[in-house]
């Protein structure tokens, strides 16, 4: 496909643990304590360009690529729906003396820089994926290291919950990538390190500019990890940690729900699911994203959601959406602008978030609920202009409102046959919130907290013309005005400078309260995309460039 990026082929992102090159999952044996071990063992031929290719690398020392966290990923969430059992997470490593080297740096080396962004960008999502397994699952997490944790390594460790670091004379945690490559750790290392762990910025400063790292009992003292027993008693401190954290566990049991591939029909043109199409016109460099609705009875009570499992629209159409963004993001780069549609009744969508709702304490219920607000994050942070079309047929109500108010503009149409509406369900009130820990209403009306309250509390559905004046939508042409005022809306986003539209959407994306999230995307991100475009990281003779040849970098010693 000619859109995909860093290979000829275009990448995809579902996997079974069948096909896992990387990973093994371990699950709890019967009498056993509830806790699933996560064990990398990283196949060095298994990249997603084998170092046979030109621009290939093997991947030595557990370090990854994306197909590594895309499997990642896919345990995570097998996890959660598929082994309900499981009340706390180990992930370690099986190699000997090795945690994690981090990301492949040969693979970063010759990449595209569009392909590094969106690379650290899905690697951020996962991990703060896995830091979510304890508040939203209750599934805390251990990462026990039985070797070197470095650059990225580390990074996937302090996204867990606690640490554990072997105290054997050779293994550290370290992040080398300042002082040996001229970049920052890009997964929310640093940002975790001081905002997480509350490490001191003094000491912070030394471990981020020392490239061989800091071994066990000075971790410890320095609060990089949480506990450095000798390798006689590592075992031991990982089974005594992990215990206490299944004793704490607050997961609630549920029938175990398969997740069965999406399918769905791809092509040149975009791609198709049951509930979700992307349409993509490459000429025009706009794409079509429509979500439907239900279209027949949806499980009303958790025991009927657990027999409709991965089918249920719930859980099916928020999996088809999160597929069609990962579609967007990595194999059509060029599109701009998304045109975001729904289709089909809003009742029925209501009815689900109803139903939602009112089950939210049952544990299956509470994983469907955390999907739909994964989701709609990874929607708030692609890196796309997003215009959603209220038009007659639509149906931007409850959990599909969601699509609209993550979206940069909304046009909705006053249509004088058969006008659109907008409505409101229990779940916009925050159970799907953004990454700055607010309702997509709240970050809507911060200079009027009371506007979210009076969206919320409007009864029946929201004709144009009241959306206006409540302030939920941009514009509301009339029938006259809507194909031309749309058409060249679109035209004129995608004529636009596409770095300066995602540094500023991602800018306005978030106000309000600042939280670990958003400054990992805002602020560490925006810093590191800067970077990996500086001849001092990847310049001829920048140190990303010539990692692992005999020549030293040459740098710009010019602060900016």
């Amino acid at each position: 496909m000619a859109h995909a990026t860093a290979r000829e082929e275009p990448i995809r992102f579902e996997t079974h643990p069948s096909r896992y090159r990387h990973w093994k999952l371990e699950l709890p044996r019967p009498g056993d304590p509830p806790v699933a071990r996560l064990l990398m063992k990283v196949d060095e031929a298994g990249g997603l360009r084998p170092a046979t290719s030109a621009d290939g690398y093997a991947l030595k020392l557990n370090s990854y690529d994306l197909g590594v966290d895309i499997e990642l990923a896919d345990a995570l969430q097998r996890l959660r729906f598929e082994h309900p059992g499981v009340r706390a997470l180990v992930v370690t490593s099986a190699m000997d003396r090795v945690f994690c080297a981090g990301a492949n740096i040969r693979m970063l080396g010759s990449s595209s820089h569009g392909f590094k962004v969106n690379f650290c960008k899905y690697t951020n999502e996962t991990r703060v994926g896995l830091e979510e397994l304890a508040a939203d699952s209750g599934i805390p997490t251990l990462a026990a290291l039985n070797g070197t944790a470095s650059g990225g390594g580390y990074e996937l460790a302090l996204a867990c919950d606690e640490i554990v670091l072997a105290e054997d004379g050779s293994s550290v945690v370290s992040f080398p990538e300042t002082p040996l490559l001229a970049v920052l750790p890009g997964t929310g290392g640093l940002t975790r390190l001081v905002d997480k762990r509350k490490v001191r910025r003094d000491l912070a400063d030394v471990f981020s500019t020392v490239a061989e790292g800091v071994r066990g009992k000075r971790a410890v003292e320095w609060g990089l990890v949480d506990e450095a027993p000798p390798r006689a008693r590592f075992d031991e401190a990982v089974r005594r940690r992990a215990g206490a954290m299944a004793a704490r566990s607050t997961r609630r049991p549920f029938p175990a729900v398969e997740l069965a591939p999406l399918g769905g029909e791809r092509s040149a043109g975009g791609v198709a699911f049951r509930f979700v199409t992307l349409a993509v016109d490459p000429a025009a460099r706009v794409a079509r994203l429509t979500v439907r609705a239900p279209g027949g009875d949806e499980p009303a009570t958790p025991a009927e959601l657990a027999r409709a499992g991965a089918g249920a629209w719930a859980l099916r159409a928020f999996r088809e959406l999160d597929a069609a963004l990962l579609e967007l993001r990595f194999n059509f780069p060029s599109v701009g602008v998304v045109a975001v549609r729904t289709e089909g009744s809003a009742d029925a969508v209501l009815a689900v978030d109803r139903m939602l709702e009112a089950h939210r304490e049952d544990g299956l219920v509470r994983e469907v609920r955390a999907h739909m607000k994964r989701v709609l994050k990874r929607m708030d942070l692609t890196s796309r202009s997003f215009f959603a079309l209220v038009e007659p047929g639509s149906c931007f109500a409850g959990s599909l409102l969601e699509l609209a108010l993550a979206s940069d503009r909304i046009y909705m149409r006053d249509a004088a046959e058969r006008p659109p509406a907008l409505a409101t369900s229990p779940l916009n009130a925050g159970a799907l919130a953004m990454p700055n820990g607010l309702s997509r209403l709240q970050s809507r009306f911060l200079a009027d907290p009371a506007r979210a309250a009076a969206v919320m509390a409007a009864r029946g559905p929201v004709g144009p013309r009241e959306a206006l004046e409540l302030g939920l939508v941009t514009f509301a042409p009339d029938d006259i005005d809507w194909e031309d005022e749309v058409r060249l809306a679109l035209e004129e986003r995608a004529s636009m400078s596409p770095d300066a539209l995602t540094g500023m959407e991602a800018s306005l994306r978030f106000a309000g309260p600042e939280t670990t999230e958003t400054k990992i995307y805002g602020r560490l991100t925006a810093w590191q995309n800067w970077i990996f475009q500086r001849p001092n990281a990847v310049g001829d003779r920048g140190a990303l460039t010539l990692y692992g040849k005999p020549e030293r970098p040459e740098f710009d010693w010019r602060r900016c």
